[in-house]
């Protein structure tokens, strides 16, 4: 091994966390220079920016004919978000579900994932897959922006970035650029390292990729918790599980189909449908519940045990 790679795996770490902060700075100013919810903000803006490392990441697997690394680091992602930054952010500070609009978003969530499921049983996500997935995003992103804007009228009004629009479309620039590069460093190194030790590739993209891509996630979700914006934790991650499959898988199998392993068939999708339905349930109801320490340590428990099961029990 050479000294190097763990010394870009902490530059990453490092950079990750920094693209967190300013991206949560920057995703509040805008939600108060176009009078838009702290939340929807965090379903796409902060959401489509924590997914950029998967979303590159998944095509470069792609074009590199590793498919395993592109869905695995998916479908690994969405479990972690739940299972892990969710409840991390969680056991931080109990999240209130206070926004009516969770009532969209997360059953949508669900569906999204029902679809990746049916979508991948012919074994291949191909181009007309893609098609539908990427037409699904449109219609969501257009969707959830007129909603808020219908229906938020009476929202928290948050304080402006000072130093005018440009600055803040900068900040978030440099930040998502932050999290990409970050996430980069962090993850190609990791994969070298697992893979000198003989792990597969669908065990590494499930896992290593999955957990170095979330970190731009756990990043946003916990930075956002302790600043007390509640609404982009939750939305972050309901928000970057959407965009995940429908943009990450969408726009990868555009650029080349993508064959599917059948261990994902038969075990991966299961968990990340399983995590996304025990999360609905446990923010019930969706206006006013809460998801508190307890149920957050059952999602960490779950995610632990799923990650034995991959390295210990040959799943």
């Amino acid at each position: 091994m050479v000294l190097m790679e763990y010394i870009y795996l902490i530059a990453g770490f490092v950079l990750l966390l920094f693209g967190g902060k300013y991206l949560v700075k920057a995703g509040v100013a805008l939600a108060g220079r176009f009078n838009v919810s702290s939340l929807v903000i965090g379903l796409t803006v902060v959401s489509f920016g924590t997914s950029a490392p998967e979303l590159f990441v998944s095509v470069e697997a792609a074009i590199k004919n590793s498919p395993e690394f592109a869905i695995g680091n998916v479908i690994g992602s969405n479990i972690a978000n739940i299972a892990l930054v969710l409840a991390v952010t969680a056991l931080i500070f109990p999240i209130p579900v206070k926004s009516s609009s969770v009532k969209i978003d997360a059953p949508f969530m669900i569906v999204v994932s029902i679809l990746l499921w049916i979508l991948m049983l012919n074994g291949i996500l191909g181009r007309i897959e893609g098609l539908v997935m990427t037409g699904m995003l449109i219609l969501y992103t257009v969707g959830i922006i007129y909603y808020s804007r219908k229906n938020y009228k009476d929202d928290r009004k948050l304080t402006a970035e000072k130093g005018g629009l440009g600055r803040i479309l900068l900040l978030l620039v440099l930040s998502i650029g932050g999290l990409a590069f970050g996430s980069d460093l962090l993850v190609e190194n990791a994969r070298i390292i697992a893979l000198h030790f003989g792990i597969s590739e669908r065990v590494v993209g499930i896992t290593i990729l999955a957990l170095g891509t979330s970190l731009p996630e756990l990043a946003t979700s916990a930075i956002a918790a302790f600043k007390k914006e509640m609404d982009i934790s939750i939305g972050n991650v309901i928000g970057s599980n959407i965009f995940n499959i429908l943009s990450v898988l969408g726009i990868t199998s555009l650029v080349k189909p993508i064959p599917v392993d059948r261990g994902f068939l038969s075990f991966d999708i299961f968990w990340m449908l399983g995590v996304s339905m025990l999360l609905f349930f446990f923010i019930l109801p969706l206006k006013g519940g809460m998801l508190s320490r307890p149920k957050a340590l059952v999602l960490f428990a779950g995610y632990c045990f799923y990650v034995y099961l991959l390295y210990f029990s040959g799943k």
